[in-house]
């Protein structure tokens, strides 16, 4: 069964050529297309999409209320958002309307079509420069006192593993690859970092690797 996109871009181009890329995979479908974030929610509500691949900045509404309408239904899609590397202030925002991915318009065509795959299977997915501009930025931030998550106690060495990897912007596919476990044991270790290390979202664990030096804004 195809996945199902709906996409949402404010330039005709950007989505003409993301259809045409989407539509020449044999999993992937696209349903209908949104110039603005008003209409995507109209069209999300219309079709029910497994993905919404959503801009950010737009006209009427931008992607980020777009996002907030979208997931506060019943049964939402996934939203990936699109951003560029000026975004890092949209892409805390649309953290916090619970985007599950973040993608750079100038990734490799197949990254795309990757990202959309992995989220639409339930994972979340940042682009590995979006992250280390997250952590660089987080870095730059004036020092606070160290949250108790900082701490290492009680993480075992397998999910230590595991967060360097979320660190370094790998989706659970990846991560289950590079350490020889199934995607089901990657998604039982984050499982138990999040309750561990009391992490809201994906971010979260990015800041706290780099605030635990398991990676660093130059990884």
């Amino acid at each position: 069964m195809s996945v199902r996109v709906l996409l949402v871009d404010d330039q005709p181009l950007i989505r003409n050529g993301l259809r045409v890329l989407i539509n020449d995979a044999e999993d992937l479908t696209v349903v209908d297309e949104a110039g603005n974030g008003a209409e995507a929610v109209r069209l999300a509500r219309e079709h029910r999409p497994d993905v919404v691949v959503m801009d950010i900045r737009m006209p009427v509404m931008d992607g980020i209320e777009a996002t907030r309408h979208i997931l506060g239904g019943t049964d939402p899609a996934k939203v990936l958002m699109l951003t560029t590397f000026d975004d890092d202030e949209y892409v805390y925002a649309a953290l916090r309307a619970g985007a599950s991915g973040f993608l750079v318009k100038d990734m490799a065509l197949d990254d795309i079509l990757n990202a959309v795959r992995v989220v639409a299977g339930g994972d979340a997915l940042i682009a590995p420069s979006v992250t280390r501009r997250l952590i660089a930025q987080f870095a730059g931030r004036p020092a606070v006192p160290a949250p108790v998550y900082r701490s290492s106690d009680g993480i075992t060495e397998r999910e230590r593993e595991v967060l360097t990897l979320v660190g370094l912007g790998r989706s659970n596919a990846e991560i289950a690859t590079d350490l020889h476990i199934s995607p089901a044991t990657a998604k039982a270790h984050l499982a138990r970092l999040f309750t561990k290390l009391d992490a809201r979202d994906r971010v979260q664990l990015v800041i706290i690797a780099y605030e635990m030096g398991l990676v660093s804004p130059g990884a």
